[in-house]
């Protein structure tokens, strides 16, 4: 190690790759960035603004499209510059804040799906009690352990990689931060402390996925003992936006986590990832805008006030000019 120098900078290399795809890149990342961010800003207004859908559901719905969006805001709008920009550079502290808060949001998000699997759950089992036994006080409860445990394992995360010592390169073979490209570069990294990332990995996706499969077998079990048809179908399809979004996020999630990687999988992991940060919550408020008929009431009234709202307007400054 007397003949390496610590790096102190590392420079995003992942779209330095595709040099001749950089501009459609760019332009799909934009439209995707902008898409996402008013499609779950428009799900987070229709919530707070139409009483019928003041639930435990679209509570924690309303988290989940916050969470969301802060995620891409994290990773998108770098992301975009660097696809501009010569120089790719970016240091060990924002590196780690980078990491912390898309970890810590990933997980955030993981966390806040189990307590939605939890609510269908308690909804189709218990939907005399369900009132009380799923407050606001206890839904805020649940978004304050799943934000406290989404953090506390990233803070791990982020801990464990930036105690290494990094000297064998600075260039990340990635468009943002991620685990395994950046630990890739140090010198240090013990078998050890790549079991210790990896079980803090499994137990953010694994775990709650778990969970969520343990809540929907439950919910199975209540279901198929109901005598109606209707009624079967009619509770099914509360859970079908849902358990939709389970298998797109997870499905990504543990393909790009938790499969053996090297070096050498790193330039596909890219596009890979692009897929994971981008389509993923682009889809989510899509799904759940297409299979709720609540939602999509919801936002034609928003829709159809915005646009009576706005000739009222027009009108209105033009007769005080």
């Amino acid at each position: 190690m007397g003949n390496h120098s610590t790096v102190t900078m590392f420079v995003l290399w992942g779209f330095s790759s595709f040099p001749e795809l950089q501009n459609l890149l760019f332009t799909v990342i934009l439209l995707s960035h902008v898409t996402i961010v008013l499609a779950n800003a428009s799900i987070m207004v229709a919530i707070k603004l139409n009483h019928s859908l003041h639930s435990p559901m679209y509570f924690f719905l309303f988290a989940l499209s916050l969470s969301e969006t802060c995620t891409t805001m994290v990773i998108l709008p770098r992301m975009l510059v660097d696809l501009l920009s010569e120089s790719k550079a970016i240091s060990l502290p924002e590196c780690a804040t980078q990491m912390f808060f898309f970890f810590g949001l990933g997980g955030n998000n993981c966390f806040i799906l189990t307590a939605m699997s939890y609510d269908r759950y308690t909804a189709i089992h218990n939907p005399l009690h369900y009132p009380l036994l799923m407050t606001h006080k206890i839904c805020l409860q649940f978004i304050m352990a799943s934000a406290t445990l989404g953090f506390s394992v990233s803070l791990c995360i982020v801990t464990i990689i930036f105690t290494l010592t990094f000297c064998n390169s600075n260039i990340i073979q990635h468009f943002f931060c991620d685990i395994e490209p950046v630990v890739s570069l140090a010198c240090n990294y013990t078998f050890y402390q790549k079991m210790i990332l990896l079980a803090f990995t499994a137990f953010t996706l694994v775990g709650s996925f778990i969970l969520i499969m343990v809540s929907y077998v439950f919910i199975v079990r209540v279901v198929v003992k109901m005598p109606s048809a209707k009624g079967r179908y009619k509770t099914f399809s509360t859970c079908s936006s849902h358990f939709t979004v389970v298998f797109i996020h997870y499905g990504f999630a543990c393909f790009v986590y938790l499969r053996p990687k090297n070096s050498d999988s790193f330039r596909d992991d890219t596009l890979l990832a692009v897929t994971y940060t981008v389509l993923t919550p682009l889809l989510n408020p899509i799904i759940y805008s297409l299979r709720n008929k609540d939602m999509q009431a919801a936002l034609r009234k928003g829709i159809g006030s915005i646009i009576r709202f706005s000739p009222q307007m027009i009108n209105k400054r033009a007769q005080k000019i």
